[in-house]
């Protein structure tokens, strides 16, 4: 996910994890493949509405909790 420029850390679902310093929120799903209308996001400690996965971009130190929903009967 880096394009040669620094990497900066961030924490997801308690792993640290290296990013290019441009990755939003949406570009990390994508990088899991994690589809996002079965996700819910947690960025540091509040619930990010999916409008905002495409503008969010993360920063050293963010923390995420990536939750995904699994249908059944």
């Amino acid at each position: 996910m880096s394009d040669g420029a620094a990497e900066i850390r961030v924490r997801v679902n308690g792993e640290v994890r290296a990013v290019g310093p441009a990755t939003r929120v949406a570009d990390l799903l994508d990088a899991l493949g994690v589809a996002t209308p079965r996700v819910a996001v947690e960025y540091n400690r509040e619930i990010l509405p999916k409008g905002q996965y495409e503008q969010t971009q993360l920063r050293e130190g963010d923390e995420l909790e990536v939750v995904t929903f699994v249908g059944g009967g």
